[in-house]
């Protein structure tokens, strides 16, 4: 039975009503606070903004039990900034630039999207979201979702930071305003220049309040006393090891957003809290305070004076002792055998042994004394650094099967490269090995010669069997000889088509001012001997060791070998140069030496750490000269890997050895 009109005229009347009382509940609380929600708008946000930069902010200063406190006008609170939605990435302020206490930390690690942000301007935003709480503007949820999306582009636009800076220098190119463009690029470099200002600053505060202190009776335990010992070690905890203004302790924390969702950067944004800790720049002024107390309290400019020079007197004096030792150690390292190659050695040379004579024997030995081959030569005593030399000349070599290499060592370890060389045969190119006390005419040549120096570079006699290349060598008419210690980068070839002009030996020069294996003739070679002033000029150009192209039909014809053994003798009995194979190498070649193209060789790997890249790059042959040689423990990690990519580490015998990268 259907119901009554009656009944459905009610019933419409309550949906109707219901629905009435529903929309004036929605639209009345719109109606009464939408003049409350002004500053959500991008007007009413800034004008929002404006208000809360004027509030006072001034934090409670840091409480110190054991000194009294400074009055205000002695230390100043830094002054806050409030920064706004496009200052926000940047972690830069007025203050900071008076200061220079803000130092850039956009190195090349910031590609790992790492954004720092400032604690102390997190807390302030918070501050001002409190207050306008307490003022009556409620958020609601509507409002801290825009509030949230404002505070996500924030943190979108600090994330992609690095990635707009450069795509507006590209388009900052293309536009007109070059003036504008270049005005921006100035601002920034200053802005991403390292100093260390404030570290220097910092460590004279510290020697200071030292001296202040050595004019303190001794065991005096006076406030004065206590104040500069609490500031000393306040600033060392400070500068710890900092050495440039960027590495001092910042109110920052890094945080990785690579990985976080948005409701996690919006959690991150308002919990971050405030470090409890001052500022370096707070701690300097505590400083400056306590070192202006104490000198009043000790007014004598001239006992100051005298302090700080004794002071300065005896860290000179610690320094050029702790620099002598250092440089004691280096060269020391740089003389002994590293524990992992003499066990390399020890390890080939019992293998070795366990051969039989047809199993030492090295194939193509009818190539040994063929002319017409490109015929290259390293004397060492080093199995993987004669290796190495090896190695990367074969491997860079267009026709690696013209090329072989002689290898000459001692008794001492030519079984262990002979050995080694069995074992890891380069390629289709043909390996020599000698062993020089098979060479009996070298007894008839009187070597010996006493020289002031322990350093195996100077007294082994491999060192000078370069002077003796046309005995080792009868059958050959060119030699190319590295020294072991090079690494070869580039085809060799082109350097046996040279016109040598008569000369006898390939070099690079050593003569550039403007370089670092600049060499001069009376750097090595005592020109005040009437016989040596009189045959040479002091100022004839100079050239290196290390790669050179030896023409051993010419050296025959001059008799330089009888040469190198008159100068060698006249040295032994009267101070004619310094120790070594160099100076004797320009006597002897000298007016004979062919200038080869910087390019075919570049020195100072093994001692200069400001070689240029690119000429290293470009170089056929690298040259490791000095103490800090690619194998050893000091060697300088910049250049390193030029010679360890030529070294197989995972052989087992290295890693016997404990033989690493």
């Amino acid at each position: 039975m259907p119901p009554p009109p009656t009944m459905k005229k009610i019933r419409r009347w309550q949906r109707t009503l219901i629905l009435a009382l529903l929309s004036l509940s929605v639209v009345a609380p719109l109606i009464f606070v939408s003049h409350r929600l002004n500053f959500l708008t991008p007007d009413g946000r800034r004008d929002f903004l404006d208000d809360l930069s004027s509030f006072a902010y001034k934090p409670d200063p840091l409480k110190l039990s054991a000194i009294e406190q400074e009055s205000a006008e002695e230390l100043e609170e830094p002054k806050q900034v409030v920064y706004k939605e496009n200052d926000f990435g940047v972690a830069i302020s007025n203050n900071s630039e008076r200061t220079n206490d803000s130092e850039d930390s956009l190195t090349d690690g910031s590609r790992s999207n790492l954004l720092e942000v400032n604690v102390s301007e997190v807390d302030h935003h918070e501050r001002q979201v409190e207050e306008a709480q307490q003022k009556g503007l409620s958020l609601t949820d509507g409002d801290k979702r825009n509030l949230n999306e404002t505070v996500m582009h924030n943190l979108d636009i600090s994330t992609n930071s690095q990635s707009t800076r450069s795509e507006n220098i590209e388009v900052g190119d293309k536009q007109s305003d070059r003036k504008a463009t270049r005005r921006h690029q100035n601002s920034r470099s200053q802005y991403r220049k390292v100093t260390n200002h404030k570290v220097e600053e910092i460590k004279d505060q510290i020697v200071r309040a030292r001296a202040y202190l050595s004019f303190a009776p001794p065991g005096s335990n006076s406030h004065l006393v206590k104040e500069l010992k609490l500031r000393i070690k306040d600033m060392e905890r400070v500068a710890g090891e900092a050495t440039y203004d960027s590495d001092l302790p910042r109110r920052m924390y890094s945080v990785n957003l690579c990985d976080m969702n948005c409701e996690k950067k919006i959690e991150l944004f308002f919990n971050l809290k405030t470090s409890e800790v001052h500022s370096a720049l707070q701690k300097m002024r505590h400083m400056e305070a306590s070192l202006s107390k104490a000198n009043r309290a000790f007014p004598d400019c001239s006992s100051m004076a005298s302090k700080l020079h004794a002071m300065n007197h005896n860290v000179e004096e610690q320094l050029r002792s702790q620099q002598r030792q250092a440089t004691y150690l280096v060269h020391l390292a740089a003389r002994t055998t590293p524990k992992g190659l003499h066990c390399l050695s020890m390890r080939l040379t019992a293998d070795y042994f366990a051969l039989g004579p047809e199993q030492r024997k090295f194939p193509n030995e009818n190539k040994f004394n063929d002319p017409k081959l490109y015929h290259y030569a390293v004397f060492s005593d080093n199995v993987l650094a004669s290796a190495v030399v090896v190695n990367s000349t074969v491997s860079a070599a267009k026709e690696e099967e013209k090329i072989v290499f002689h290898v000459v060592t001692n008794s001492l370890y030519f079984p262990a490269i002979s050995m080694w060389f069995l074992l890891n045969p380069p390629g289709s190119a043909t390996v020599h090995i000698q062993n020089m006390d098979n060479f009996k005419w070298l007894s008839k040549y009187s070597t010996s010669k006493k020289y002031d120096s322990n350093d195996p570079r100077y007294t082994s006699e491999l060192n000078y069997l370069r002077f003796y290349l046309p005995e080792i060598f009868p059958a050959l008419h060119k030699i190319v000889l590295f020294d072991h210690d090079v690494v070869v980068q580039q085809d060799l070839s082109g350097l046996w088509n040279a016109n040598m002009e008569g000369k006898v030996i390939g070099a690079v020069q050593t003569c550039e001012e403007s370089e670092s294996s600049f060499r001069r003739m009376n750097m090595l070679i005592n020109f005040s001997d009437p016989f040596i002033a009189k045959r040479f000029d002091v100022n004839a150009c100079t050239w290196a060791f290390g790669m050179n192209l030896f023409d051993l039909q010419q050296w025959r014809r001059h008799n330089l070998t009888a040469v190198y053994h008159k100068y060698l003798q006249m040295g032994s009995k009267r101070p004619l140069f310094n120790t070594g194979s160099l100076p004797l190498g320009w006597l002897t070649f000298y007016n004979k030496t062919m200038v080869l193209d910087r390019r075919w060789q570049v020195l100072g790997l093994g001692s200069d750490s400001a070689v240029d890249g690119n000429e290293i790059e470009q170089s056929a042959v690298i040259h490791y000269d000095g103490v800090r040689k690619p194998w050893l423990d000091i060697a300088m990690r910049r250049y390193k890997n030029y010679w360890t990519k030529f070294v197989n580490f995972d052989c087992p015998l290295l890693q016997r050895c404990n033989l690493q990268a």
